[in-house]
């Protein structure tokens, strides 16, 4: 029920940051739509623990400020290496293991390397990820660790 509920509400709040209209037609449209969307979804049965992870939601806020972070860093990065006039790119191909147990911990991590600017996620597989990287230095932070243990962390306090 919680799940359900909580499924409507992200669906109406979606609704609302789109819509920019608010008289209460369309308000009550709005909700109504939620709810019609919640109950097909329910009755096809993808609403569930991965379709809409809320037991995520305080381990989420203290991820994604630290993605945020990251994300701002390697952009500074990339910007630095596209104006450099000697354009230092190595472009480089790593093979490494995630250590993520669940799909929702696999899909993150793989999304959050995406999401870094000058690395994006190829394969991923539960035993190997194959990520490209725009240069040596992120291609050596995605082996680090530092991100893959953090998603590991996120998952398990779900």
């Amino acid at each position: 029920m919680l799940r359900t509920a909580s499924s409507v509400l992200t669906l109406y709040l979606f609704w609302l940051a789109l819509s920019g209209i608010y008289t209460p037609f369309l308000l009550a449209a709005g909700l109504g739509c939620s709810i019609a969307v919640v109950w097909l979804a329910r009755r096809m049965a993808v609403v569930d623990h991965e379709g809409h992870p809320i037991h995520l939601g305080p381990a989420a806020a203290r991820y994604w400020p630290w993605l945020a972070r990251e994300i701002a860093k390697s952009a500074w990065d990339v910007t630095k290496v596209v104006l450099s006039p000697r354009l230092p790119i190595q472009p480089t191909l790593v093979r490494f293991a995630p250590t993520q147990k669940t799909e929702v911990g696999l899909a993150t991590h793989a999304n959050s390397i995406t999401l870094t600017p000058g690395t994006i996620s190829i394969e991923v597989s539960r035993r190997e990820f194959l990520v490209h990287a725009l240069t040596a230095a992120g291609a050596e932070g995605v082996t680090s660790g530092d991100m893959d243990g953090r998603v590991t962390r996120f998952e398990a306090r779900g």
